[in-house]
């Protein structure tokens, strides 16, 4: 599983030159909601592909329908970006605790490249297309358990 250096490792890659010379930092943040981000602050919303493992019976499965939030801040050329990936638990045990995605380096990436779009839209107000990046699917032989996603019970789940 990536972690947080990892994620900023790809971020400033991506970001590299398109940031108008600001510094950006990125953080894990498991309290931002989607529609709330604080005041200054600019949401966005992206779903991607991971796999899973419960910490219980060690089942692992994988998703096509991960939510990532991000929350992002620009003041005086301090860019902030809070992350929060949203978590599933295992279907066959009973009370689960919900597992963190690992999230492969190229989904990853992909949403770094949607991400870097979104904050020179919205934070420097420049005219891109709406396009997205496409990320790579898994295979997935079950349907989506949205009693067992943390992204379906926050309501979310299938909104980009």
């Amino acid at each position: 599983m990536l972690s947080l250096p990892d994620w900023s490792r790809i971020f400033q890659g991506e970001a590299n030159g398109l940031l108008h010379g600001d510094n950006w930092n990125l953080e894990f943040d498991n309290s931002i909601i989607s529609e709330q981000p604080q005041q200054g602050w600019k949401g966005y919303i992206r779903s991607t592909s991971a796999r899973f493992q419960c910490t219980g019976c060690r089942r692992a499965w994988p998703s096509n329908r991960v939510m990532v939030i991000f929350h992002m801040s620009l003041v005086n050329g301090q860019g902030q970006v809070k992350v929060r990936r949203f978590r599933q638990n295992c279907k066959r045990c009973t009370s689960a605790p919900m597992v963190d995605p690992d999230i492969d380096a190229q989904n990853i990436a992909v949403l770094m490249k949607n991400l870097v779009k979104k904050i020179r839209i919205k934070c420097y107000g420049e005219s891109l297309d709406q396009g997205t990046f496409n990320r790579e699917k898994l295979e997935v032989k079950s349907p989506h358990e949205p009693d067992h996603c943390e992204g379906c019970l926050a309501g979310i789940c299938t909104r980009e």
